[in-house]
This record gives C-alpha cells, sequence and structure tokens, in this order.
C-alpha cells in the first residue's frame, strides 16, 4: 500500500513537471531585475528619479500594472535611482508617473507632525502663564 502510494505520488509530480515544460516559461511581470526585463526583447527605456521615497512609486506602478526594474546609482552624493521599463509601457509610466509627482506634491503641501509640534511648543511657552499642579498624597 505504501508502494502504491509513493508510485501515485511520483506519477503526479510527473505530470506537473510535463505541464509546466508544455507552458514553457513563466514570463515575469511587475518589479524585476534589468536582467530579466532586457531578456524579454521588448526594448527598455529608463527615467532618472532622484527621490530617495522610491516606493511610493513601487505602489503605483504595481497599481497601473507596468513592467519596471530599479537600478540604484550609488556614485552620486543624493543618491539617484534609474528606472527602467518596457518601451511599450511607455503609456502607463507617463500615468504613474504623474500620479507620483501629485502624490509627492500633494505630502509637501501639508505641514509635519513634527513642525506642527513645535509651533505648538513654542505657543505653549510664549503665553508664560505657570500651571500649578496639585498631587495629591496618601
Amino acid at each position: 500500500m505504501f508502494k502504491a502510494a509513493i508510485a501515485k505520488y511520483l506519477a503526479h509530480r510527473k505530470e506537473i513537471k510535463a505541464q509546466k515544460a508544455r507552458d514553457g516559461p513563466v514570463k515575469p511581470c511587475g518589479k524585476q531585475s534589468v536582467k530579466e526585463l532586457i531578456g524579454q526583447n521588448q526594448g527598455v527605456s529608463n527615467v532618472e528619479v532622484t527621490d530617495p521615497s522610491i516606493r511610493q512609486f513601487d505602489r503605483v506602478a504595481r497599481k497601473y500594472g507596468v513592467d519596471y526594474a530599479i537600478k540604484r546609482d550609488k556614485d552620486h552624493d543624493p543618491p539617484r535611482f534609474l528606472i527602467f521599463f518596457k518601451s511599450r509601457d511607455a503609456d502607463a509610466i507617463t500615468a504613474a508617473f504623474t500620479e507620483y509627482n501629485q502624490q509627492k506634491v500633494k505630502k509637501a503641501s501639508r505641514p509635519s507632525v513634527l513642525q506642527k509640534l513645535a509651533q505648538f511648543k513654542d505657543t505653549v511657552r510664549d503665553t508664560g502663564e505657570k500651571i500649578k499642579k496639585k498631587v495629591l498624597e496618601r
């Protein structure tokens, strides 16, 4: 009985392997390495981004279904990023970049929490009133 179960399992694994061979290699999509992107032979374009918050672009690119690869250039003092993408995805990458830039502008326009906290500290310090604390001792 054990021998029959092993034989059945091996036949199942052989069938799965044959099915994967018939289907061909899996085509990667979304974020991938530069080598995989170039290996698809569809032409590659690139865009330079100097903003260190590149993770926001990752979210937007996934939303638009763009095949892309990010390469970091460490030679420059503020690190810059090269984003490679397929030439046929040019329209989608344009839409993704416009949304990414809108998100950056929106984030830059609102003050940070630390700035607000510093303003509140200054206003409290400027009031000059001392508050007495009553402590109940037992």
